[in-house]
């Protein structure tokens, strides 16, 4: 997967990849793993993305929702605030 997702890849590159495989997500810049609609893809393909995307994403209701959803252990990868809110 590495090998599909470089330095050099573009936010369409990246996008398509974690439609197809989340975890691809590892493997973006750091400015990928903080756009939302990336990691919102990615997370919807796979919960354990999450755990890929920014600080600041982390801390993001719907992102960290749409993983929860998925699989309650999603919530380990959650900022501090969204683990102690009780709707999560």
């Amino acid at each position: 997967m590495s090998g599909i997702i470089n330095s050099r890849s573009s936010r369409s590159e990246v996008l398509r990849a974690v439609k197809q495989n989340g975890n691809a997500l590892q493997y973006a810049s750091a400015a990928l793993k903080d756009d939302h609609e990336i990691v919102l893809e990615a997370v919807k393909q796979n919960w354990n993305a999450l755990k890929y995307a920014s600080a600041a994403l982390k801390d993001d209701r719907k992102i960290v929702l749409e993983a929860v959803k998925q699989r309650g252990y999603a919530l380990t990868y959650a900022s501090a605030a969204l683990k102690d809110d009780r709707e999560i």
